[in-house]
Order: C-alpha cells, then structure tokens, then sequence
C-alpha cells in the first residue's frame, strides 16, 4: 500500500471557485478541475512571483513537490483557457495556513499555522474570555479537506 499524501500547506482560499468561458452555452462547456492546493502554487508562483524554494517553504513542501503541483496546474490551465473549458476549484489535501476565531465579545484573531499545530487556542487574547469559536471561510471547513470524488 502507497503512503498516504502529505497536507499541502494553503494560506488563500478563492472566493470564486468557478469559471466559464464567454461564448459557450452553459450545458455544452466541458470543465477542468483544480485542486485548492495546485491553485495556491500558481498563486505564489505565477501571482506573487516567487522562486520555487520559496513557494515550497510557504506550503511545507519539498521543492520537487511543489513543481509536480505546479506543472499540472498550469496545464489544466493552458487546456481550460485554450480550448474553451470551464475551470472548477475544489478539493484536494491542504491545511489552512492561519485559522481564525472569535470570541462572544466580538474580539477577532488569526492563529499562524505552527501555533495550530500544538492545539487550537483556548482563551481569547485581548479578554481571555474561554467562549471562543473558529471562523470558517464560506463554503469549506475548518482545518484539513480532503476531496472524495465528486463532478471533477
């Protein structure tokens, strides 16, 4: 049996997950699905310009993975661009890099990914208040996501 696949490392999560060619009728577009994380190793590479030493820090990779993350990604780009294909993204193995909570007061916080490690917070730091809750970005969970399969 094959080892399990590390959890990628992902500080940006899209607001818009989808999108499709101009021109095409909406039941005849064909669809390219990108992973969160092969979308967070074109945005730190291709949008933030870093060097791939770097992008492979950012996501807690080697660098040999980050650029078998990344040539795919920039395939199913060129493909999805060039032939007229929708672009879903969604799924995959990732982290969230900050987590955010808040506590009842309305005090809000980022908590960096290596103070996750060791366990969720426990008080709020501005009224140490023990009622806290994470903040979860809309449409996806808290903490680690898999994708199971589905339309991509």
């Amino acid at each position: 049996m094959g080892r399990l696949p590390n959890w990628r490392r992902v500080a940006f999560i899209p607001q818009i997950t989808y999108f499709t060619p101009a021109g095409v009728p909406p039941g005849s577009v064909q669809e390219v699905c990108l992973s969160i994380e092969e979308a967070e190793a074109i945005r730190l590479k291709d949008m933030e310009g870093l060097e791939h030493e770097q992008c492979a820090q950012n996501m807690r990779i080697s660098r040999a993975t980050f650029a078998r993350i990344l040539g795919p990604a920039r395939q199913k780009m060129a493909d999805a661009v060039l032939n007229g294909k929708a672009i879903r993204i969604e799924g995959g193995n990732f982290e969230m890099a900050m987590r955010r909570f808040r506590c009842l007061n309305g005090h809000e916080w980022a908590v960096p990914f290596e103070v996750m490690v060791a366990g969720p917070p426990q008080f709020c730091p501005t009224c140490n208040t023990p009622s806290i809750m994470p903040i979860q970005p809309p449409g996806f969970g808290w903490g680690r996501r898999r994708h199971r399969g589905g339309r991509c």
